[in-house]
């Protein structure tokens, strides 16, 4: 982490998917003077896996620790999304006294309205350092920093085509002509990021099969 970081100074949460985002909105808050002290994941209601990925907790607990940065899970039904999320916003600037929440969303207002909403209930001040920037442009510089971003769910007629790839600049063309946003924002894809500038090792995963459920496919991986 010290290699992106350059004289932190504002202690910060990051709102953590395990996915491209969130690792790209991670280092940039690193490059712009943020001293991060935990990350904050969002699981369903059986508490086993992440809410937006499908990820498995225990891989997250994983990815948590290759980044050398403890994890806080809030276990969510839709009912109850909001009003927990800023409960586990509460708890988390209390224990490791922060003044920033870290998001990785791009360019839909509602979800930085929301998430400026969430902090502020929780004390915090929201920081969006992936606001308004193209979007194949930030997956060109996740590829600069040799983020290994892994496909891990999908929308299911993409499934032959990206499920279970690792971004590269082939796939990023094929996005393209698939008609794929570069950075999924339209539900398209999910990833889990399996090494990168954070990582102290890339993380060897084990591949199974294929889940399918509500339209999506999701890569089983352990």
């Amino acid at each position: 982490m010290s290699r992106l970081s350059s004289n932190p100074s504002w202690p910060f949460l990051c709102s953590w998917s395990g996915g491209k985002d969130s690792y790209l909105a991670y280092c940039k808050a690193l490059t712009s003077g943020g001293c991060p002290k935990v990350l904050l994941n969002v699981l369903n209601e059986s508490g086993k896996r992440s809410r937006s990925h499908g990820i498995p907790r225990e891989l997250l607990q994983m990815q948590a620790m290759n980044i050398g940065l403890p994890i806080t899970f809030i276990k969510t039904e839709w009912t109850n999304y909001e009003s927990r999320f800023v409960a586990g916003l509460q708890a988390v600037k209390s224990e490791y006294d922060l003044t920033h929440a870290v998001y990785g969303d791009i360019d839909i207002e509602e979800h930085r309205s929301w998430e400026e909403k969430v902090s502020k209930a929780a004390g915090l001040q929201a920081y969006l350092p992936l606001w308004k920037k193209g979007r194949r442009d930030l997956v060109l510089q996740m590829l600069e920093l040799n983020m290994q971003c892994l496909i891990v769910s999908c929308q299911e007629q993409w499934a032959d085509a990206i499920l279970g790839k690792t971004i590269d600049h082939k796939l990023l063309n094929k996005f393209g002509q698939l008609g794929i946003d570069a950075c999924g924002e339209n539900g398209e894809y999910h990833t889990f990021v399996v090494n990168g500038p954070l990582h102290n090792s890339k993380m060897e995963l084990t591949i199974g099969g294929v889940e399918y459920h509500n339209g999506y496919a999701f890569l089983e991986i352990s």
